[in-house]
């Protein structure tokens, strides 16, 4: 076991649009360019957020989510990926203490910050706003336990923020700055959240523009100090044990129509003993050579239709791989590119159903699925969280595992065997590292054949 004692902060919302990215962005580059080593997180299951913060460091930005992983683990992911003279900056997700089911604060922002003794900075977007908005931070103050410390005022002009400043401090909180609106630097959104990262070929000079923003309106010198208040973390991390004596080669989709995945799940696959094996299904013609597995995350298949259809080779070089017995994992955007079409454009033809893009979200959150038969992952009855949110909707969603809410909402979905996972539920190795045991098992029996 190891401690660290590096400062840290989580920056929270006080919803879903206040501004966290954008603030959050800024901040990190800001630090980043005064020299400052950074690593950065994300409350939640959120893949496209953590995209903008590796855009900014250059390294992973990680998931911290407590519906995956109890409350020792999340300790000591942060203790373990936080140089001990480094600097760690958490994003929430949605509002403070908006958690599981709605109803409760469970794997909130709040409840990671809590669990983890990391000060918080509440962001705050005061647009219509006067004296309401003390009235509101105080809500947030003394709502429930929290370790909020702090208020950044978010799209406040220069000339307006002292007198927002003076109504905010009525709360009881001290304002530690403010970003203005910095329309040059904006950052379009779609359906399933901010357009990712790799699609902006300036997104470099927008972040610069938000740092210059962040350098001018808030006290940096003031936040670096809060953090050191953050208490010591301590790192019990076990290394699992290899699920081979050799090598496996998995392959995996990365491009702007797959980009989906968590960081720690390639982290356990390699400790488990796997090499991944980047590809493209939208550029290249075939899969990599001698590869032992698949893992087709999610993405923004339906953004690529076209071209995914249009390269035909790669699509038969799949489907004749899967056939054929390739161990395969494919969520969400992974599975929409298995079925026979979506929105009519000819997919690789796996799976014997279409999907379509729909205009509202379908069923959405965390999931406990169990198992109906045995299967890739697990046996009949295996139990693991996952996460579902997508707008596509499948003619059939499959009726291999059963998923329930934590509301009690249930359902069947996902098609599975002995050699194929694929659903709209994305998976969280960490959560229950067999499941991805099993799966490098499976890659090490085919390239063992």
């Amino acid at each position: 076991m190891t401690q660290n004692n590096a400062p840290r902060l989580l920056l929270a919302g006080t919803g879903s649009g206040c501004g966290k990215t954008t603030v959050t962005t800024a901040i990190l580059r800001a630090l980043q360019r005064r020299g400052v080593t950074l690593s950065a997180f994300k409350c939640g299951p959120d893949y496209i957020d953590p995209m903008f913060h590796t855009a900014v460091l250059g390294v992973p930005s990680r998931n911290l989510d407590l519906f995956f992983e109890d409350e020792v683990g999340i300790r000591s992911q942060l203790a373990r990926h936080i140089r001990p003279d480094g600097f760690g900056v958490i994003e929430g997700v949605m509002g403070f203490y908006d958690g599981v089911s709605g109803t409760t604060d469970t794997a909130s922002a709040a409840h990671l910050a809590r669990a983890t003794g990391t000060p918080a900075v509440l962001i705050v977007r005061p647009k219509g706003q006067s004296l309401s908005l003390a009235a509101q931070i105080h809500g947030f103050r003394t709502f429930a336990e929290n370790t909020l410390a702090g208020v950044i005022l978010n799209g406040v002009s220069a000339g307006m923020y002292s007198f927002y400043k003076q109504i905010a401090e009525k709360a009881g909180l001290p304002v530690l700055g403010f970003l203005p609106p910095v329309p040059e630097a904006e950052i379009p959104d779609r359906h399933l959240g901010l357009v990712t990262a790799d699609e902006l070929s300036d997104l470099r000079e927008k972040i610069d523009r938000l740092a210059d923003a962040a350098e001018e309106g808030i006290d940096l010198h003031a936040l670096c100090a809060l953090a050191q208040t953050a208490k010591p973390l301590t790192d019990t991390h076990m290394p699992l044990a290899r699920a081979t004596d050799f090598p496996v080669r998995i392959a995996v989709a990365k491009d702007r129509a797959f980009c989906f995945y968590y960081e720690d799940n390639f982290d356990v696959l390699r400790e488990l003993g796997a090499e991944l094996v980047p590809f493209s299904p939208l550029t290249d013609e075939r899969l990599p050579e001698n590869i032992d597995g698949l893992y087709l995350g999610g993405g923004y298949p339906e953004l690529y239709e076209k071209q995914l259809s249009e390269n035909e080779i790669m699509r038969d070089s799949i489907k004749t791989a899967i056939l054929n017995g390739l161990p395969t994992v494919a969520e969400c955007g992974g599975f929409l590119y298995l079925l026979q079409s979506l929105d009519g454009a000819a997919m690789a033809g796996v799976l014997p159903t279409s999907a379509h893009m729909t205009h509202r979200l379908q069923p959405f959150g965390y999931v406990t699925f169990t198992a109906n038969s045995d299967n890739l992952l697990c046996e009949a009855g295996g139990q693991f969280p996952v996460h579902e949110f997508h707008y596509a909707q499948a003619v059939d969603n499959g009726t291999d595992f059963r998923a329930v809410k934590p509301n009690g909402r249930a359902w069947d979905c996902g098609f599975a065997s002995d050699t194929l996972y694929a659903g709209f539920p994305h998976l969280y190795f960490r959560a229950k590292t067999e499941i991805a045991a099993n799966f490098v098992r499976k890659c090490a029996e085919r390239s063992g054949k």
